[in-house]
């Protein structure tokens, strides 16, 4: 999966179903299990097996570095999506890496009301305390450009967004119940204040991760027999939420 490109703004490397994307002493921030802001020298995607029900999962992770031979500690996400559908993409200061499986759809309906009536959506139960699911749209973006805490902050915010209008755009979804990120800057690198949509770093996430999360839908999808579920009724697993919250003015 390396290359010059992506090796511009981190190194990346896969084996053993492990995904890790390095440079020293960045700091990262993850929405992933037991996450947050850390100073590390790389992150990871580790791809877990058909039936996981590990929850000792800091144990588990370690062990999945070591047989690795990943000597790194930092953040780490898992995921059911087999690893050789991984894919990058970077332009100008950022890259991003996005592996995309869809079996566990969570949909938002923007009228509730009217999906129920239609029947054309059906709740699928998901527990927050269990493994994650089989499908999972992990994404793991970085620029080596310096961001103070709220520019990181952001940075992973309109990765996500990003993320987002990606899958509706192809699958109708606009995520999974499992989904996770994890967002890295260079704190040596060229300071940049800010990482908005209109900024070159979030211009730059916003194209990558949209290209990553495509080709990886494509390669996960594309050319097999099986297909992106077109409700989460017809998903293996999933969820819709279709409560209404009260509306105030404060």
């Amino acid at each position: 999966m390396s290359d010059e490109a992506a090796d511009s703004v981190f190194e990346t490397e896969v084996r053993d179903g492990v995904l890790r994307v390095r440079r020293e002493g960045a700091i990262w921030l993850s929405t992933g299990w037991a996450g947050g802001r850390r100073e590390a020298d790389a992150a990871y995607n580790v791809s877990v097996p058909e039936g996981f029900d590990r929850t000792d999962l800091d144990a588990y992770l370690a062990e999945r570095l070591e047989t690795a031979g990943f000597d790194d500690s930092g953040p780490a996400l898992l995921t059911g999506v087999d690893l050789r559908h991984a894919r990058g993409a970077r332009l100008g200061p950022v890259a991003a890496v996005a592996t995309a499986g869809l079996s566990n759809p969570a949909a938002l309906p923007v009228n509730p009301d009217a999906e129920r009536r239609d029947g054309a959506t059906a709740l699928r139960g998901s527990d927050a305390d269990s493994p994650p699911d089989p499908g999972t749209v992990n994404l793991i973006v970085a620029t080596d450009r310096a961001l103070d805490g709220g520019a990181l902050a952001n940075l992973l915010a309109v990765a996500v967004e990003a993320k987002t209008a990606t899958l509706l755009a192809e699958t109708g979804f606009p995520g999974t119940t499992s989904d996770a990120a994890v967002a890295g800057c260079d704190p040596a690198g060229e300071p940049a204040a800010f990482s908005g949509s209109a900024t070159e770093v979030g211009a730059c996430a916003r194209a990558c991760v949209r290209e990553a999360v495509t080709a990886g839908l494509d390669s996960r999808y594309g050319g097999t027999d099986e297909e992106i579920p077109e409700s989460v009724a017809d998903a293996d697993h999933g969820a819709v939420t279709d409560r209404r919250a009260a509306v105030f003015e404060p």
